[in-house]
């Protein structure tokens, strides 16, 4: 009697470890198809835009000095005009016309 329960309790052991294992192996494996089953229901999202450095302003380049010449000749033009206008020749107002005139240009 002694080997038949010896045959019976190895036989339960190894049925229990067997039974054992093979639960472990099903709930890791059912683990993983439930992983799966999410990524594949999650949309993916949308990878987030680069960051790019911002670009330098651009400016206008600043506008060219005014030439000395540019105003001696505007005053030269400014003093005639005074003359012509002292002669009679230019009215008060055809005085102001063209004094805006050339200090605008």
């Amino acid at each position: 009697m002694p080997g038949l329960i010896r045959g019976v309790a190895r036989t339960a052991v190894i049925a229990g470890t067997a039974t054992s294992v093979s639960n472990r192996v099903s709930r890791r494996q059912a683990g993983r198809w439930a992983a799966q089953d999410q990524q594949q229901q999650a949309p993916a999202a949308p990878p987030p835009p680069p960051q790019y450095a911002a670009p330098e302003p651009a400016y206008a380049p600043p506008p060219p000095a005014a030439a000395p010449a540019d105003m001696d000749a505007k005053l030269a033009q400014l003093a005639q005009l005074g003359s012509l206008r002292d002669a009679g020749v230019l009215s008060d107002i055809e005085f102001e016309v063209q004094k805006n005139r050339i200090l605008t240009s």
